[in-house]
């Protein structure tokens, strides 16, 4: 006897078929339901967005800058290099004209305040830079910004730079040296 000539089979094929049949038709009922809920949503909600403004007129300016030197040019590089040539800033002058002292070739930022000894009379500072510990007075150069000590306490190292401005002028600023405790 084969499977499929049983009576048995025959009945639970057309149970199966008979489900299946009976789950679709659920299942379209509930899309007709859902169908309905999401057209009634649309009709009761109604967008609120408000008016565009109109945009503002454009009024066109003349470009009036077209005859004047532009700032990058090489011209405009020329006359700022003759011009500085044929008077150069009195502060940097001096600095220019001499000898570069050793601490003048490390930034500022790279030196340490560790103490200070009074020598002869006179206050010292004692600087650590890359590991190696110098003595240094007021008259004394350091940094890379024409940098000359005019100040020494226990506690501090006050210096004269002479830097450029955001125009281009080289002007003076005092800038100073904290004492650092537990410096290594």
């Amino acid at each position: 006897m084969s499977i499929s000539r049983h009576p048995a089979v025959h009945v639970l094929g057309a149970l199966a078929a008979a489900a299946a049949l009976a789950a679709v038709t659920g299942c379209g009922d509930q899309n007709e339901e859902l169908q309905g809920w999401m057209q009634q949503q649309a009709r009761e909600v109604k967008p609120n967005v408000p008016p565009l403004t109109a945009p503002k007129r454009f009024d066109p300016q003349p470009y009036l800058a077209a005859e004047k030197v532009e700032p990058f040019s090489p011209q405009k590089m020329a006359a700022s290099v003759r011009q500085e040539q044929a008077a150069p800033n009195p502060l940097l002058a001096a600095e220019l004209n001499r000898r570069k002292e050793p601490l003048e070739a490390y930034p500022l930022d790279s030196m340490r305040m560790v103490g200070s000894v009074n020598r002869a009379g006179r206050p010292h500072a004692l600087l650590r830079v890359d590991n190696l510990l110098y003595q240094v007075a007021a008259g004394d150069y350091l940094g890379q910004n024409y940098g000359r000590i005019t100040r020494v306490t226990e506690t501090e190292l006050v210096l004269r730079e002479i830097v450029q401005d955001a125009a281009g002028e080289w002007i003076e600023r005092s800038t100073n040296l904290q004492l650092q405790g537990n410096a290594r």
